[in-house]
């Protein structure tokens, strides 16, 4: 889709957009601001990543992966290390 659209700056210093150009705009939307000699681009970024809360709630679902060692595995492996390096000092 394209098409242009005639707008004007407020004597605020505002960018009035009419309703076709605002119901594009969505709460939350990101855009990236390009200026390239006389022409600003807007351009709308993809969705962010999943919340914080819902990053823990999907790592909560994931099964365990049986090929990584246990925290008690590489509990016993960092003492074994931490001996290693005290005795030859």
């Amino acid at each position: 889709m394209q098409s242009e659209i005639l707008v004007e700056i407020t004597s605020e210093g505002k960018l009035e957009l009419p309703a076709e150009v605002l119901s594009q705009f969505h709460p939350g939307d990101q855009y990236k601001v390009s200026i390239i000699e006389d022409t600003i681009v807007l351009k709308k970024l993809p969705p962010t990543s999943a919340s914080l809360e819902q990053f823990f709630e999907e790592m909560d679902e994931l099964q365990p992966d049986l090929t990584q060692p246990t925290l008690e595995e590489i509990s016993e492996i960092v003492k074994e290390v931490r001996h290693e390096l005290w005795s030859n000092s």
